[in-house]
């Protein structure tokens, strides 16, 4: 699952945010290279909601650290 919404975030816990960034990044990582090797990928939505969702998370762990 790649998209995760503003609701889901903020009804996590810190380690639980962290654990879901760790995740998005290595699927990110996948797609990206998925993209390197020149094949055609399964979803082309996946790189946008991914990013997005990473994104979104970085954001709310920086607005709980303030």
């Amino acid at each position: 699952m790649t998209y995760v919404s503003n609701r889901d975030i903020a009804s996590m816990s810190l380690d639980a945010l962290q654990a879901r960034l760790v995740e998005l990044q290595e699927e990110m990582l996948q797609l990206n290279a998925e993209k390197a090797l020149g094949g055609t990928p399964a979803n082309m939505g996946a790189y946008k909601a991914t990013s997005r969702s990473i994104a979104r998370i970085k954001t709310h762990l920086a607005q709980r650290a303030d």
